[in-house]
């Protein structure tokens, strides 16, 4: 391991020594190289909580073409897109159908009001000013809707983000000059920029002089899904570039001669980009690869404005490139007074034109911001775009948006907080829903929904419209769900445990031979002992890593299946029973408790024996009347041994299991409850009286939390979740005697709707008093938290009945199994199963995470560390009455998640350690132990008397024997004293 380490080492510097050996220009290809042995729980790598600096700027931004509509209302002249719509998109409704923003400014005005931003990103259709591209004349229809909007937003303290080129060229201009290769636009349009900074300048204090150029030069001149839609040579795309790049500089300078000293105001580009990562990040070519990627794209625009004037040397060996003479080299550089920046899905899509050199797409938007700030110099940056998009059919539920949303955002607050990038302004993509481009309708970008064929096309905020209005409020992130960490102890008898699969029995001391034989040798008799528990290879390697852990307590399972081969008691194998009762007797001497579960099955291994398989396992009642005749010889077995029973491990997820329909999914749980309930009678009746001990099931029980926290029907989700998943077995056993209430009503009004035929079976009277109350306290296993949205389903499976969908929360830490680290939500599902079965004793049976490194498992730690915090809030703060914790598990096994303190060769884990002092401290405390240290010394004499039973015993008999044999050495010495007396 140390080995792999060092050389991972080594590649990591060697390629920071090729990089500065090289000498390329600029930084940005750093950011590509990862430290190797960084941690997966870095603080600067999770979600940041926190504020963005004070005097930043939210705003949401749109484009003329996509929202304006009104295409041929008050003598606007047609663009390219209007054009290239009814050739190229004949089966797309024109941009009239859009958000009709040049009728209805009142209502985007309403909606920017309703967010609170503090700018609007909008642009000016140049041939609603002037029909032709030239300037004359202007459009006075137009040219007032724009005073109008720029005065409604100057008045109400929304400064105007005006961007003077969107796509939507004048179709003049491109019919007579053929657009943007024509050098001649160029002077067009600073012609018409001059006229708007001398109309809006005024009250306008930032420019965007053009929108992402690439998409402009590439897709409208090259491939052709653009407007004006060519497919051209790659020497007209770059020489569309080349022009776009002039144009630019020729405005800027523009308005930095004649216009900023009195306007004061500052003008940059719109550079849009996508991000990309290396196959391996220590591979010096992959990383290569990446920066000639990115040079490609962003590179291309930035290179000339943001950097030296000229383009980047990946692209200045292509000959089909133009050349800059240098006097425009110098004319070029520095013509922006920030750097603005869109990422997106125009950025993305299509993914097949994208020079992805090999490498993987990333939606990082950190990581592109550091290539920015490294590669020019520290710019201050100004985010002009940025969101996602949902498919068309999606109204106000954009749920996915909101985490999209959440992820990029806060991915600018670690850029500013942990990188010190210059972030100025935020541009959520878009204000409206829209026509996209390409796409035409069939996505929406906007934080508004709109309804195209409505007469009204009211805007009605979405969900992200909501967040994205808390976020604006508070200016960052807030956490809502944690609390402060608490310096508190568990109670003093509070059982410290880990947990295992099996037990497993069948490696023997004798079987040594390798072909499972015992050979007869003739003609020799030997003495023999009887059995003894050490002669169990496996018990003393479960001992060795037991007494490491340090626990109180030991879960582990038995094996159905082997201790009843025939599902029946015709066959006992006494010899099965008699390793499980070694195990347990030996863990005892190391005074920890086994809490022994009877039946833990898996999707792998069903384990139950073959002849009850065969007859229909859990679809078959007689299964329930097997189960308890196994138990009730368990009990009479170990029962002396034992004070603490699990009869069946998670009966919840047999669902996975029993899923050919729902009516066997219901069938088999019915089964399961009953035979739960039958060996609780059992033990209750016959053994609890002289064994003192306590039986439950446990539960799977993860929390559900609402996806998006702005839907009551998400929340009923998330309500009808845990019905379904925990109260199915939990309201019988613990409440009613029946099933939840709202799972029977939920199934009857699918059934009504003609959804689902599913039906839950019935209990009859005397099964609902065998059920209520068959258990001494509530077992939990809890793993993470499930973000629900409710997706109704059509269907007869118990999948289908709960109509929910699962989503991933893209900014929570995760596992490699992709369990999201959510610790509040062990704490919620505590307090939620105190309020809804009362003051019960509760043992979490099960909690822990998978973690790949064998060597260095912090994700582990920090897993056990804020999960056992949100366990010791829901006992110290909320009273919840938890009797134990069980972290899982001991060993992992191979070719699966890694959930192990162990590994599958016995070798442990740093997290051992962590665990141990969680042990030892029962908590987290505060300078002082609430627990009796006297006791504790009681309790170390005690083990250590446990420990040496056999010593102590045979030093009892020495020393006994000892003062036996003095006292008859004295006796013979004073008898014959006296005898000599005599004489």
């Amino acid at each position: 391991m140390r080995g792999r380490q060092l050389k991972r080492f080594v590649a990591f510097w060697t390629l920071v020594f090729i990089r500065i050996v090289a000498g390329l220009a600029g930084e940005g290809r750093s950011v590509w190289k990862k430290d190797p042995n960084s941690s997966p729980v870095s603080e600067t790598q999770m979600f940041l909580y926190d504020t963005f600096p004070t005097e930043f700027l939210w705003g949401v931004g749109t484009g003329a073409f996509q929202v304006e509509g009104s295409w041929r209302k008050d003598e606007r002249g047609p663009s390219v897109w209007d054009r290239f719509i009814h050739a190229e998109l004949r089966d797309t409704e024109s941009a009239d159908v859009s958000s009709d923003s040049y009728t209805l400014l009142d209502k985007d005005v309403s909606a920017l009001d309703f967010l609170g931003v503090t700018f609007y990103q909008f642009s000016i259709s140049w041939s609603r000013l002037f029909p032709t591209g030239v300037v004359a004349a202007p459009n006075e229809k137009g040219l007032q809707y724009y005073n109008t909007l720029i005065d409604s937003l100057v008045y109400r303290n929304i400064d105007p983000v005006v961007t003077l080129y969107h796509w939507d060229l004048p179709l003049t201009l491109q019919e007579q000059y053929g657009g943007w290769k024509n050098e001649s636009v160029i002077d067009i349009f600073n012609d018409y920029a001059t006229f708007c900074f001398q109309t809006f300048g005024d009250r306008v204090k930032y420019w965007i002089t053009i929108h992402n150029p690439y998409l402009v030069a590439w897709h409208g001149y090259g491939t052709g899904i653009h407007a004006p839609g060519e497919k051209g040579k790659i020497t007209t795309v770059y020489a569309v570039g080349h022009n776009l790049i002039k144009a630019h500089a020729k405005v800027w300078h523009n308005y930095k001669k004649h216009f900023q000293p009195y306007q004061k105001g500052l003008m940059s580009i719109v550079l849009g980009s996508h991000w990309i990562e290396p196959n391996r990040s220590e591979d010096a070519l992959d990383i290569s690869k990446c920066q000639q990627s990115v040079e490609r794209v962003l590179g291309w625009f930035a290179k000339p404005i943001h950097g030296d004037g000229d383009y980047p040397e990946e692209l200045k060996n292509e000959s089909f490139l133009p050349r800059f003479t240098e006097d425009e080299k110098k004319y070029i550089k520095g013509t922006a007074d920030f750097f603005a920046f869109s990422f997106g899905p125009d950025n993305f899509k299509p993914p097949n034109t994208l020079p992805k050199m090999g490498q993987n797409l990333s939606l990082n938007l950190r990581e592109v911001l550091n290539w920015i700030k490294l590669e020019y110099n520290s710019p201050r940056i100004f985010i002009a775009e940025n969101g996602w998009f949902t498919d068309s059919h999606v109204k106000t539920d954009d749920t996915t948006a909101i985490y999209m949303m959440k992820n990029f955002i806060n991915k600018v607050l670690q850029a500013i907080k942990y990188d010190n990038i210059d972030v100025f302004g935020y541009t959520a993509w878009s204000l409206l829903d829209g026509f996209e481009w390409q796409h035409a309708y069939k996505i929406r970008r906007g934080l508004f929904y709109v309804d195209f064929k409505s007469e009204k096309k009211e805007r009605i905020p979405k969900s992200s419209a909501l967040y994205y209005k808390q976020i604006i409020q508070e200016n960052g992130f807030f956490p809502r769900e944690s609390t402060p960490s608490v310096q508190a102890q568990f109670s003093c008898d509070f059982s410290w445990g880990i947990t295992e699969s099996f037990c497993d029995p069948n490696l023997y001391l004798w079987n040594i031979t390798g072909d499972g034989l015992l050979h007869k040798v003739e003609g020799v008799k030997l003495k023999t002992r009887p059995a003894q528990c050490t002669d169990f290879v496996s018990i003393k390697k479960q001992l060795d890593l037991l007494e490491k852990m340090k626990v109180t307590h030991y879960r582990f399972a038995l094996d159905w299946s082997l201790i009843l081969p025939n599902g029946d008691l015709s066959v006992v194998n006494r010899q099965v029973l008699r390793y499980y009762r070694c195990v347990i007797s030996e863990v005892l001497k190391l005074n920890i408790q086994s809490m022994v579960t009877l039946y833990y099955p898996t999707h792998a291994y069903l384990g139950l024996p073959g002849p009850l398989l065969q007859t229909g396992g859990w679809l078959n009642q007689s299964t329930a009347y097997a189960f308890q005749d196994y138990a009730a010889l368990c009990f009479q077995e170990l029962g002396d041994l034992v004070k603490l029973w699990i009869t069946i491990n998670e009966p919840n997820r047999l669902s996975d299991v029993y899923n050919r329909s729902s009516s066997d999914t219901y069938r088999a749980a019915h089964n399961l409850l009953i035979a739960h309930a039958m060996a609780w009678r059992t033990y209750d009746e016959q053994y609890r009286s002289f064994q003192y001990g306590k039986v439950s099931l446990s539960l799977h029980s993860d929390w559900a939390e609402p996806a998006n926290p702005y839907f009551e029907s998400h929340a009923k989700a998330a309500n009808r979740f845990l019905q379904f998943e925990i109260g199915w077995f939990a309201d019988p056993i613990f409440k009613t005697g029946d099933y939840p209430a709202t799972m029977r009503e939920y199934i009857h009004l699918k059934n009504r709707k003609g959804l689902s035929h599913s039906s839950l079976p019935s209990f009859t009277s005397e099964e609902r008093k065998l059920i209520k109350g068959a258990a001494d306290f509530y077992a939990l296993n809890h793993f993470t938290t499930r973000f629900v949205i409710h997706e109704p389903q059509n269907g007869s499976q118990y999948e289908f009945d709960r109509d929910i969908q699962f989503l991933q929360d893209i900014t929570c830490l995760s596992s490699p199994s992709r369990l999201a680290v959510v610790p509040w939500g062990v704490r919620k599902v505590l307090k939620w199963i105190k309020r809804t079965y009362g003051d019960i004793d509760i043992y979490i049976t099960a909690n822990g995470i998978d973690d790949q490194s064998l060597d260095n498992d912090e994700l582990r730690n920090y897993y056990l560390e804020k999960y056992v915090q949100e366990v010791l809030k829901a006992y110290y703060i909320d009273k919840v009455k938890i009797r134990g914790y069980y972290a899982f598990k001991l060993t992992e096994e191979k070719s699966k998640p890694r959930f192990g303190f162990f590994t599958s060769d016995s070798k442990g884990k740093p997290s051992i350690k962590f665990y141990n002092n969680l042990i030892s401290n029962n908590g987290f405390p505060a300078d002082y132990s609430v627990c009796d240290p006297y006791n504790e010394k009681q309790c170390s004499f005690c083990l250590f008397v446990s420990q040496k039973k056999p010593l102590i015993f045979f030093a009892c008999c020495l020393f006994s024997t000892l003062i036996l044999l003095l006292t008859i050495i004295v006796f013979h010495k004073r008898k014959r004293r006296k005898l000599e007396n005599r004489r």
